[in-house]
């Protein structure tokens, strides 16, 4: 009986384009979350079929076999033999490469022997003329005893088939390889198997067995199988040869039905990878492509950042003429809004780095920049595969530190964990962009480089290097044992598909401005109202002040600014501010600014959400200025110079590009490692790091 909506679950190697087909089956109809017990993505979406029918597509992560080796493939396991009826499919969609059809069919096969109904979708069809490769459609089907589907996920090819053949799963053969493999291997052995329980097939039970998943058993049957896990040595010969067996069909089924013609192929990836992989070339456009990158920041992002830096000042003026004086607009126009303000001007320069970051991937470019990088990583104590992490920390250190999953050295993994937090993240970007603006000049080198996209650069080289040096150290120092081998798939290149870089850069962005706006918006709530209240000497400034610039010749204007500054100084915060300035004095900060760097402990990107706050709280100024202008216009009250010259302007830089300021990669860390020991050594070593960096800059550069 099909229910009404179809379960239908997404399954494939990396690198076959089972995220392109979820995106092109699914479009905006997606949710994220997290597998239950686990911080691994879970991607599920809605997709209308033919007659009426509704599809739940469940994207699993990438494996290359049903015996995994890292967390993420271990998820796949536990989804298809959960005990829970709700997250079984009602079909599998096996999503292959039709240039690796080989190794893809050896998932397919294990898959098969679950008993679940399984087509076979064989994505990149749209470009089988060009690397010359024919499949008799029909003779691999008679053969696999499945349906097979040609499908292109960037064209769109054969997608309405899919979709036909998903409707009508039920049709859809169960077929089981594994009894003839078991006969062949050892039949007793497995007849014996068989005989621990009833409910479960022996293929089934083999994997509990040698993947310890006997949950799903009776306390009798797990019992009864007690026996077989004793002999660990006979497990792992058994599952060699089963893979030997497995690959024997899977030869003998390609050799009658898939034919790859060379001659014919018209293929230019060898010629683009002796450029992109060359030793000295290779690293050039590497760092020319960063390099556009950090320009097109600035460059493209200036306009709509001005645009909104004026939209959010103009609103901020708006409400405060429209809605009577009191608590309530004090709290929309100088916590809320200007708070909100700090998050929102940085959506287009954000918006800029996912999306390059989401081209390079789509073209399969990153592939050879792991591979570019390998050698280099090794000789501090990481991979090639650790690439991916730091690079995955440009837009967050936590999935960054997740995506580590795939490293199987544990020496590796862990020092790639605790490097990762010094490569720049998108919640850095918002304190470095508004800081360089600051002190850096809007001047272009030769005609065409930006002075602040190249500062831009600079600190993110800068934190790469910190990451790898870091990893030296702790390669010198880690006695951990490991012996590991660097494997890498190289993905042909393509042309990025615009919706999956649309959906990608959407997707991170909403997650970055709502995921900072919440933490933004619960801190300017709290400091607005630490800087509007005091202890009872708070409610006297105002008739201090007054009565001290009485008989003074200054206009009303400079005594109404006078009265602000004096009453943030004696607030909650100003108070706080004061008791840490000789900690941050000699860094070239006020109360203020360290009032920003502790709130910025929660989240980085806090900071200039902070200073938005403080600075709207103290000024009465009833045009009010934007973010900017408040910064720029800031003076230091004993010398007269501006606060944010050059040498506090390089300290902040230094310190944000240092220090570990986000408590939620803290406790990413931990879970990870297990341990609060790591985390701690982190939070403790990156905050001395950025401290004397900061102490020694700024006495160096005032």
């Amino acid at each position: 009986m099909m229910s009404s909506k179809i379960k239908v679950t997404l399954i494939g190697n990396p690198n076959t384009g089972k995220t392109s087909l979820f995106n092109q089956l699914t479009g905006l109809n997606q949710k994220v979350g997290n597998y239950p017990g686990v911080t691994v993505d879970k991607k599920q979406g809605a997709c209308k079929l033919p007659g009426n029918k509704t599809a739940i597509i469940t994207d699993l992560p990438g494996t290359y076999s049903i015996n995994p080796t890292s967390l993420d493939e271990s998820i796949v396991l536990k989804t298809l033999m959960s005990t829970h009826e709700k997250d079984i499919p009602d079909v599998i969609v096996l999503v292959a490469d039709v240039e690796n059809l080989k190794r893809n069919l050896l998932l397919f096969s294990q898959i098969q022997d679950l008993e679940i109904p399984t087509l076979l979708a064989i994505n990149m069809a749209d470009q089988m003329n060009r690397k010359g490769i024919t499949i008799e459609v029909d003779a691999l089907e008679e053969a696999l005893q499945a349906k097979v589907v040609l499908i292109s996920a960037r064209t769109n090819q054969g997608i309405q088939n899919l979709k036909e053949t998903i409707v009508n799963y039920s049709q859809l053969k169960k077929t089981s390889n594994f009894e003839s493999i078991a006969k062949k291997i050892d039949s007793e052995y497995f007849e014996k198997l068989q005989k621990t329980s009833s409910q479960f097939s022996v293929y089934e039970l083999w994997l509990m067995l040698t993947k310890n998943h006997n949950s799903l058993l009776s306390s009798e049957e797990q019992e009864q199988l007690n026996p077989f896990k004793k002999d660990i040595s006979k497990q792992k010969k058994y599952q060699h040869k089963e893979t030997i067996y497995r690959y024997q069909k899977i030869n003998e089924i390609l050799h009658k039905t898939y034919v790859v013609d060379k001659t014919k192929a018209t293929d230019l990836r060898s010629k683009l990878d002796k450029v992109f992989t060359h030793k000295i070339f290779g690293y050039v456009i590497f760092f020319g492509l960063l390099l556009l990158i950090f320009q097109s920041i600035f460059d493209w992002a200036s306009t709509p950042m001005d645009f909104i830096d004026g939209l959010f000042a103009n609103i901020s003026e708006y409400v405060k003429a429209v809605l009577p004086a009191g608590m309530f607009t004090d709290l929309l126009t100088e916590g809320i809004i200007p708070g909100i303000g700090g998050v929102v001007i940085f959506i287009p320069q954000i918006a800029i780095l996912f999306l390059f970051i989401s081209i390079l991937e789509e073209t399969g470019y990153m592939s050879r920049v792991v591979f570019l990088m390998d050698k280099i990583m090794r000789r501090f104590g990481m991979s090639g595969k650790s690439v991916i992490p730091l690079i995955s920390g440009t837009a967050c250190a936590i999935p960054a530190i997740m995506a580590t999953r795939t490293i199987s050295s544990w020496k590796e993994r862990l020092i790639t964990i605790l490097v990762t937090p010094f490569t720049t993240c998108s919640a850095r970007l918002p304190v470095y962009a508004i800081l360089i603006a600051l002190i850096i000049p809007d001047k272009k080198i030769a005609g065409f480089l930006s002075l602040q996209g190249l500062t831009l650069l600079s600190l993110y080289i800068l934190g790469f290097m910190a990451a790898i040096f870091a990893a030296f150290i702790l390669h010198k120092n880690l006695k951990i044992k490991s012996n590991t081998f660097f494997v890498v798939e190289m993905p042909n290149y393509k042309l990025p598909s615009f919706k999956n870089v649309f959906l990608d850069v959407l997707e991170k962005t909403k997650a970055f401005v709502f995921g900072a706006g919440k933490i933004i918006l619960a801190i300017s709530i709290v400091l607005w109202f630490l800087a509007s209240h005091g202890p009872s000497s708070f409610n006297t400034v105002e008739k201090t002040i007054t009565e001290k610039y009485s008989a003074k010749d200054i206009s009303e204007k400079e005594l109404e600014k006078k009265i602000a500054s004096a009453k943030l100084e004696n607030s909650y915060i100003g108070i706080m501010g004061k008791a840490i300035e000789p900690v941050v004095k000699p860094l070239g900060y006020d109360w203020k600014i360290g009032i920003g760097l502790i709130s910025s402990f929660a989240a980085r990107e806090v900071f200039v959400g902070t200073l938005a706050t403080i600075y709207s709280v103290e000024s009465n100024d009833e045009n009010t200025a934007t973010i900017k202008q408040k910064m720029a216009s800031e003076l230091d009250p004993v010398t007269g110079e501006k606060r944010f010259n050059f040498a506090t302007g390089i300290s902040l830089l230094l310190f944000y590009a240092f220090a570990m300021q986000c408590m939620a990669t803290l406790a990413i860390v931990k879970r990870e490692t297990k341990s609060w020991k790591w985390p701690i050594i982190q939070l403790v070593g990156m905050g001395i790091l950025a401290y004397v960096s900061a102490l020694v800059s700024y006495q160096i550069l005032s």
